[in-house]
């Protein structure tokens, strides 16, 4: 692996995608030089991400070619980025390296002291609680993340990444998805669970055996989950939050509107975030804050002063005594528990969800219908929108109506509204004061656009 002290220059394609941002985001900070395109930057065009990309110092340019005329030391893709495209094409010619995202991401934790989240579900929330602790605790660590957390958006950057102390701790997420946890070797290495997504269990199993095998001092797992639990090295750093024997246990979960509050190991803990699921993230977070030193003790300031992720749980507005809240979650798990934390904040909960890509659509059909069926209560709804679809040549041989179908079968309430654009008008009847209006999906960039559209005409 080439070390990233000889690259000065990175060029990165797609540089608006949430990973990508991010890597360029901390090189650029650390003082490297780095510009970049993406396909939503045209002539002229000032999108706020290329805004908030310039003011980080980032050189932004349409996904053209035009902005490869200076010396580029190394082109960064990702695997969304395929081979035609012009800028690649360029490289090729040219003969400058390129390198996968992942990949620049293994070589810039190999100079620092890494924290690898790992996990299905929970990475980009955990790594934001983690960060909120050791900076409260005045470690100034790095991060690199999938998400911006609240509390840099409100200073108007992306919020995805910070280098920090470049001696001190950097986090990153760990994805399992597209197989590139198997690339880095962290000091830490955390798994918050293992359940089915984009792979079948076994292959998800055989990633994150691997993802243990190199971790070089700390391998953490939640006891909780079974399939995490089954890969636990014995660290005195685990941890559970149910009646599963772990060094360290959550216990007391009490929720009160927006807030939750539980005990580890008898020592209060107040969290400004809903859901019993995100008790087992700032139970995770205290972990690996544990294993880089702290005392449990020392953690609870920064999960107090914890704001948020960006699309987790994300409050749009209350409207007619409606709470309109937009959500990331995209997997059978993730909306399930998306649900249930919305229900200790509401008195009926109208979900809402637009699933992405009909292959992994597909894939997760019976489970989709099963955690979401089972996380209903008689008086919460579910909605659908048909399938997001990216381009491609996928298969279209399933619906999201034939989800819906399948809940319906489970006798829980459940509409198909093919065009999202008339979801609004359709459910306006359907909401009373007091109601939660909860919002899902993930891999579309206009989400953020149709909550607050569905905000301004419930």
């Amino acid at each position: 692996m080439v070390p990233l002290d000889s690259l000065q220059h990175f060029y990165f394609i797609g540089v608006a995608g949430s990973g990508m941002s991010a890597i360029a985001q901390y090189l650029a900070a650390t003082g490297k030089r780095v510009s970049g395109s993406d396909r939503f930057f045209t002539a002229g065009s000032n999108l706020p991400i290329q805004l908030q990309l310039e003011a980080a110092g980032i050189r932004c340019h349409p996904q053209d070619g035009s902005g490869m005329k200076a010396q580029i030391d190394a082109v960064v893709v990702s695997t969304a980025i395929e081979p035609t495209v012009v800028e690649v094409q360029l490289a090729m010619q040219r003969g400058i390296p390129i390198l996968r995202r992942s990949e620049l991401l293994a070589m810039i934790t190999r100079t620092r002291k890494t924290i690898a989240v790992g996990g299905t579900s929970g990475k980009s929330t955990t790594s934001g609680m983690l960060y909120s602790i050791l900076s409260a605790a005045g470690r100034n660590p790095g991060i690199i993340s999938g998400a911006g957390l609240v509390s840099f958006i409100r200073q108007g950057k992306i919020g995805n990444a910070e280098a920090g102390n470049p001696e001190g701790w950097l986090i990153i997420e760990a994805d399992e998805s597209d197989g590139s946890i198997v690339q880095y070797q962290p000091e830490i290495g955390l798994l918050l669970n293992v359940d089915k997504d984009h792979q079948e269990l076994h292959e998800l199993k055989e990633l994150f055996t691997i993802f243990k095998a190199n971790t070089k001092q700390e391998f953490i797992v939640n006891r909780s989950n079974a399939m995490a639990a089954e890969l636990s090295s014995g660290s005195r750093f685990d941890f559970s939050v149910d009646d599963t024997p772990a060094p360290l246990q959550a216990t007391d979960f009490k929720a009160s509107g927006w807030e939750i509050t539980f005990n580890i190991q008898q020592v209060p803990f107040t969290l400004h975030a809903p859901g019993r699921h995100n008790m087992e993230n700032a139970l995770a977070a205290v972990a690996c804050a544990m294993a880089t030193g702290l005392s449990l003790e020392e953690t609870v300031e920064g999960i107090q002063a914890y704001e948020g992720i960006y699309r987790r749980h994300q409050l749009i507005g209350v409207k007619n005594g409606i709470t309109v809240v937009d959500d990331f979650a995209h997997n059978p798990v993730k909306c399930a528990s998306s649900i249930r934390a919305c229900q200790g904040i509401g008195k009926k909960v109208i979900a809402w969800f637009q699933p992405h890509g009909y292959g992994p659509t597909r894939f997760l059909k019976d489970d989709f219908i099963a955690e979401i069926s089972a996380a209903l209560r008689e008086e919460d709804e579910i909605w659908m929108s048909e399938i997001y679809y990216a381009g491609g040549t996928a298969v279209k041989d399933i619906s999201a109506a034939d989800l819906i179908h399948g809940i319906q079968a489970q006798h829980k309430k459940a509409t198909f509204v093919e065009d999202r654009n008339q979801f609004a008008a359709a459910v306006r009847n359907h909401l009373q004061p007091g109601d939660i209006l909860l919002l899902m999906g993930a891999r579309d960039p206009t989400l953020e656009t149709f909550a607050t559209e569905v905000f301004n005409n419930i």
